[in-house]
């Protein structure tokens, strides 16, 4: 059979475009072509293929060999298309049948023996071909990437170990392991809230955002707690949802970063001040999502905040409005998600030490202010709290008892959103303006409070609608239908304006 065909994935953010592999070999001097827009990594497929062919026992066939990839206009990267292709040239070359070739699609890397590679992706290959349809689709797979796919609960999933093995099944000679969903979360610990001493309003705040899903800003000086408050907020937070756990498990495969064990898991990420804007909301060619992406459903946690650069701040505002990043270029298009909550912290003054007892502050109100000036208005405008975290005096660092554990806070979070779920079916951070109103319900006292603050603060609509949001998931966490005057009063304390001098 000089002529075969058979099925592989491409890979277009987070869509995987079905791509037919097709073989023919004809008479001629020993040549391989291989055409349909190949990058580099598939280019030296042919390398891998011939290779892998001969160490695992065939004939690599004589003559002259074209593979084609279509649809010609669709661009195919990475080493996935390694085994359709070594198939391929097989079934044209009449030493495996092709009869199965229909039923089922193929991916994977193969090394020189004849090995199969993990490839990038699989969990997000399979979710975007089934489509979300359980039982729909039959894919072959390396061991290990059948294992990370088969947590989609999509379609049959077989893993293969070798080319060998794979031409054995399709032989009926042996049969494939089925993709072993495991997941790892009841393994997994976070670090506990009880560790941290004092800073009863701090804690105070990071409830309230568990609770509501909102972004927080804590400015304080170095070893006030900052970074130890954001990394217990996933232990106060449940696990993901199958919709959510699927679509922030998809992106952390196209960045080869998905770990099975922590399925459910939501993701922390914490890039450093350095990252550029293209390593914070994606890029490149072809795209390629970024920390906000990777950060989808989980938290997104960037310390230091005053040290990023103005423009890859900025670059935050989309994203943190519309909970998703469209990634254009000039041949390539995508848009990945971007639900992210944001933590930052940052010191108040250049030299962190402004307030603390030591005295040892000698920043000028010009480096103060321009220091804090790196924040823009239209940032902080959409920071839900605004925290103070001082400096914990000596009597309180000596104390040997703990304050609240995680446990028992997350028990009160889980509550706030169980009431959030009921009434609206999303958390409060994420109403849009238009439900605001009827979802949430304040009493005659607190609206007056918020006219005045909002005369006195000068808040704008968007800050307007966020101190709105913040009370309403304080009455969450208090049990009450309404937010009340005293709800509001205490929303209206994490919108304290900092970027003054003192």
């Amino acid at each position: 059979m000089p002529f075969v065909s058979l099925w592989c994935r491409g890979v277009d953010g987070l869509h995987a475009p079905r791509v037919q592999v097709e073989a023919h070999l004809s008479a001629g001097l020993p040549r391989f072509n291989l055409v349909g827009l190949p990058d580099t990594e598939v280019k030296e497929a042919r390398d891998r293929v011939e290779a892998a062919i001969g160490n695992s026992g065939f004939t690599f066939p004589d003559g002259h060999i074209t593979v084609n990839l279509a649809p010609a206009d669709l661009p195919k990267e990475s080493g996935r298309y390694d085994l359709p292709i070594a198939l391929g040239v097989l079934a044209a070359s009449g030493q495996i049948p092709a009869d199965r070739f229909q039923d089922c699609e193929f991916a994977g890397e193969l090394s020189l023996s004849g090995a199969l590679q993990p490839i990038r992706g699989a969990f997000a290959m399979v979710l975007s071909a089934t489509g979300g349809v359980a039982g729909e689709g039959k894919f072959v797979l390396p061991e290990a990437s059948a294992d990370e796919a088969a947590l989609t609960g999509m379609g049959e999933i077989l893993g293969a170990r070798s080319l060998l093995q794979v031409c054995a099944w399709l032989r009926s000679q042996e049969t494939l392991r089925p993709g072993r969903p495991e997941s790892g979360l009841t393994a997994f610990s976070f670090p506990d809230l009880a560790d941290i001493k004092g800073q009863t309003q701090a804690k105070r705040a990071l409830e309230i955002a568990a609770a509501g899903g909102h972004s927080l800003l804590m400015y304080g000086p170095p070893g006030s707690g900052k970074s130890m408050l954001a990394e217990r907020l996933p232990g106060l937070l449940p696990p993901l949802d199958d919709v959510a756990a699927r679509e922030s498990a998809a992106v952390l495969s196209l960045a080869g970063r998905f770990d099975p064990a922590r399925f459910r898991v939501r993701p922390f990420r914490a890039p450093h001040a350095t990252a550029s804007a293209v390593a914070l909301v994606g890029g490149g060619s072809p795209p390629r999502p970024g920390e906000i992406s990777l950060a989808t459903e989980g938290i997104l946690f960037l310390d230091e905040f005053p040290e990023f650069d103005r423009k890859v701040l900025e670059s935050l505002r989309e994203p943190l409005e519309r909970g998703e990043i469209h990634i254009a270029r000039a041949a390539r298009h995508a848009t990945f998600p971007a639900r992210f909550q944001l933590i930052a912290a940052m010191n108040p003054c250049p030299c962190g030490w402004q307030g603390h007892p030591n005295g040892r502050c000698r920043c000028t109100p010009d480096r103060i202010e321009r220091y804090r000036g790196r924040i823009s208005g239209p940032i902080l405008d959409r920071m839900d709290l605004l925290i103070e975290v001082p400096a914990l005096p000596a009597e309180t660092m000596a104390e040997t008892g703990k304050g609240e554990s995680s446990a028992v806070v997350r028990a009160r979070v889980l509550e706030a959103l169980e009431r959030q779920m009921a009434r609206q079916g999303l958390v409060n951070a994420r109403l849009l303006p238009e439900r605001i109103e009827a979802c949430v319900r304040m009493s005659a006292e607190a609206k007056g409070l918020l006219q005045q603050a909002a005369a006195r603060l000068q808040l704008s609509a968007r800050s307007w609608h966020r101190v709105m949001k913040v009370a309403r998931t304080i009455a969450d966490l208090a049990g009450s239908p309404g937010v009340e005057k005293v709800h509001l009063a205490e929303a209206l304390q994490y919108r304290r304006p900092f970027t003054e001098a003192k």
